[in-house]
């Protein structure tokens, strides 16, 4: 997934910044604190576009966080930390941090909320949204990626995190409703379940489009009458989403 921006250039960690020599465990630190301030240049490129200057503080430091060398293959691992979208396998990819980021921090998460998540792919989006101290139900129509991406979740110690095989159209309605909900895949609609189980007061974020065509990130909000809006937030490019018939 990536951030589309005509006239925009975006601005790539070279392969010496990313470790591209031999980068053993101690180096990621480093990093991740120079993608953290790649991300916050990006904020101020695209402020003018989602209208927020600045990131919450603490979905920065739960990026921080997250080990993201850990959910990429395993020769990939000297890119992990630049600001780019990563094939993970079954033509699906990691999404591209600054697009984490801002996808996280427009839920406004809270410590406490429940998530759901369509498109677990390797887990990274649920890491981050567990570090913000979230309950997060996520979903993989992919058996082979949602279960390496279950045991992954499991062994970093994510346990806040519920994860299983499926098709995420309907969502998931034995824990619904949620607070916020984050698809990371392009649908060419918004999912009419996924609006019944937002909470009232709740957010969701998702990408709208055709694939091949311009795809525009969509906030969803619904109000304490139950009310719906959405708002385009800017064009992005993600895989599309995929159903199970």
């Amino acid at each position: 997934m990536f951030l589309r921006r005509p006239l925009i250039f975006i601005l790539f960690l070279t392969l010496a910044a990313t470790g591209g020599t031999a980068s053993a465990g101690d180096d990621y630190a480093a990093e991740r604190r120079l993608l953290m301030e790649e991300i916050r240049f990006d904020v101020n490129l695209t402020a003018g576009l989602t209208g927020r200057k600045t990131f919450h503080g603490n979905v920065l430091d739960a990026m921080n966080r997250v080990e993201r060398h850990l959910f990429v293959p395993l020769l990939l691992r000297p890119y992990a930390y630049s600001n780019r979208p990563l094939p993970i396998g079954y033509g699906q990819t990691i999404s591209q941090p600054y697009i984490v980021a801002l996808m996280t921090d427009l839920l406004d998460p809270e410590a406490g909320q429940t998530a759901l998540e369509i498109g677990t792919g390797s887990g990274y989006q649920a890491a981050v949204l567990a570090e913000l101290g979230m309950r997060v139900f996520t979903m993989e129509i992919i058996e082979a990626l949602a279960e390496s991406a279950k045991s992954r979740l499991e062994k970093l110690g994510y346990s806040s995190v519920t994860a299983r095989w499926g098709d995420g159209y309907d969502g998931w309605v034995e824990h619904a409703p949620f607070d916020a909900i984050v698809v990371t895949a392009a649908a060419d609609h918004i999912p009419p379940p996924l609006v019944a189980q937002l909470k009232a007061g709740g957010r969701m974020i998702i990408p709208v489009g055709a694939r091949f065509m311009t795809q525009q990130l969509v906030l969803v909000e619904k109000d304490a009458q139950g009310g719906v809006t959405t708002r385009q937030i800017l064009p992005v490019s993600f895989v599309p989403f995929t159903r199970a018939h």
